[in-house]
């Protein structure tokens, strides 16, 4: 059975509408348009409305890059915190050239899953591969689990340890490394930790211009990050992707090819997705977890 998992409870974001090739969300203060290939149908908004709560819009001009158009006064730069009953951190958020503004909501409930984990898991080892900007390793490191977030790009770790800084963390070791490389070296070492996350893009470029395609090294990422979770008590997983081509069961069919059977079983996969005001369910990914018991 496909799990559905989306966040809840989270007065600082909203998906107002989607619709028409777009999405309408509300980060904090700021309303923003941003293209959205899955959104086919039409919106339940009026166009008026969209353009009436909307403070700046993503104008795509190639394939990925594009620029934003403002429509009302906005700060470049603000926070949003995400604040559960157990814990809380602080993220700042931007207009970036690629539509993305620093978070990916919908990760929410993986983040509320990660805390949980590592709190079960005294002095827990996490490794969080392609970290972005960090939500999944700020939710570990609130947990007190010792943290190595690894991302290809200077600009996104700089923006993570600004995230680290304004949560009132710290001792979040920072990386700029291709993942699969420092997966490889790690493994050489008999290095283990006892949580992984995994969040491949479908495509990109390490810091020395390696090209990345997730369907040609899904199964070679999989195979050697396996080797990296610790055999010996509790430990746990969560691999997500955004890629449009793969469904749930493409992850969970790797997990089940290369870590261990006892592990693979307990895996939960499915669905992440956005709702929205009308109650439609906005896809937003898909993922693959598991957590074993002492």
């Amino acid at each position: 059975m496909t799990s559905l998992l989306s966040p809840s409870d989270w007065p600082e974001y909203e998906l107002i509408d989607s619709g028409s090739g777009e999405k309408l969300e509300r980060f904090g203060a700021y309303t923003l348009c941003r293209p959205e290939p899955q959104a086919v149908w039409s919106p339940a908004l009026p166009a008026a409305e969209w353009a009436r709560l909307q403070h700046a819009r993503f104008a795509q001009e190639g394939s990925h890059a594009g620029a934003w158009i403002r429509s009302k006064p906005m700060q470049d730069q603000w926070f949003i915190g995400y604040e559960r009953p157990q814990f809380r951190f602080r993220m700042r958020l931007g207009m970036t050239a690629f539509k993305h503004v620093g978070v990916f909501p919908e990760q929410a409930p993986n983040w509320d899953f990660i805390y949980a984990q590592c709190r079960r898991i005294p002095q827990a080892r996490v490794l969080n591969l392609f970290a972005y900007t960090g939500g999944a390793s700020l939710a570990a490191r609130a947990a007190g689990a010792d943290v190595t977030h690894c991302d290809s790009v200077r600009a996104v770790l700089n923006w993570a340890a600004a995230n680290m800084q304004a949560s009132g963390f710290e001792g979040i070791h920072w990386l700029l490394e291709d993942a699969l490389k420092f997966v490889q070296r790690e493994a050489r070492r008999g290095r283990t930790y006892q949580g992984i996350v995994l969040d491949p893009p479908a495509y990109g470029h390490g810091p020395k211009g390696e090209k990345w395609k997730l369907e040609d090294m899904a199964d070679e990422l999989t195979r050697e990050t396996a080797r990296l979770l610790d055999p010996q008590g509790p430990s746990f997983l969560v691999f997500n992707s955004y890629s449009l081509g793969f469904s749930p069961l493409v992850l969970r069919n790797l997990v089940q090819s290369h870590f261990p059977a006892s592990l693979a079983a307990q895996a939960e996969s499915g669905e992440l997705f956005l709702p929205e005001r009308s109650g439609r369910r906005l896809p937003a990914g898909i993922f693959c977890r598991f957590a074993s018991m002492p």
